[in-house]
């Protein structure tokens, strides 16, 4: 057990919680993308079955298991064919967007209904009780999904792809960057891969998006609370 609690980011006992948030918020990421391409006239996500609450359908398995294992990963990434939007700048940013948003909401509602459950004293009602464990399952649920939907907001908007930030940037550039920028997505897997083994560069990267994504959190909650 306890070589398990040193391979997994997270305390092992607390893992359904984090388990649980981050099938929650990578579903919902997914389905903003597939359900505003959809929206803007591209049936790709659509006809893949992507448009959907389904968690199933956006699980990516290694995605999931580098998340635990190295505190990054990914969910099935939507496809979308810009070329069916009649607008596709525009449209492309709103859907790349509409994913990390997405994460953002649901940080700021999750974090918003655990402070109410403080103000009320529904929380402190439950932790005097005996014995006290629903209370410790709410308050591990909702630290793991409010930190992780804030961090996946901030992480998402990294302009390295394919994260969702590259997307954006690639609809804001020139036309004639877009060469360039192609051929910077070959290095990027090398990237990561650089992030991933090297403790110092995923503490220079990693480690601030959690900080800031905790501060999110936490500001918040105090604002609310208080």
């Amino acid at each position: 057990m306890d070589f398990l609690n040193n391979i997994f980011v997270f305390p092992l006992a607390k893992l359904p919680f984090f388990l649980m948030a981050l099938i929650i918020a990578f579903t919902v990421h997914e389905f903003a993308h597939a359900y505003f391409a959809n929206k803007f006239g591209d049936p790709t996500a659509k006809l893949l079955g992507r448009v959907t609450l389904n968690p199933t359908v956006h699980f990516d398995f290694i995605g999931m298991l580098l998340l635990l294992l190295a505190g990054f990963g990914w969910a099935r990434p939507v496809p979308v064919n810009r070329e069916n939007f009649s607008n596709p700048r525009l449209m492309g940013i709103i859907v790349s967007a509409a994913g990390p948003i997405s994460n953002l909401l649901l940080g700021i509602l999750g974090t918003l209904i655990y402070a109410a459950l403080h103000h009320f004293g529904v929380m402190n009602s439950l932790w005097s009780g005996d014995p006290s464990k629903l209370a410790e399952a709410i308050s591990s649920f909702f630290y793991y999904f409010n930190l992780m939907n804030f961090f996946l907001f901030l992480f998402n908007l990294i302009p390295l792809p394919p994260l969702d930030g590259y997307r954006i940037i690639e609809d804001l550039a020139p036309r004639s960057m877009l060469g360039r920028l192609q051929q910077f997505e070959r290095w990027a897997l090398f990237i990561f891969l650089l992030i991933l083994f090297i403790p110092a560069l995923k503490q220079f990267t990693i480690t601030p998006l959690y900080n800031a994504a905790y501060s999110m959190y936490l500001g918040l909650f105090n604002l609310v609370s208080g």
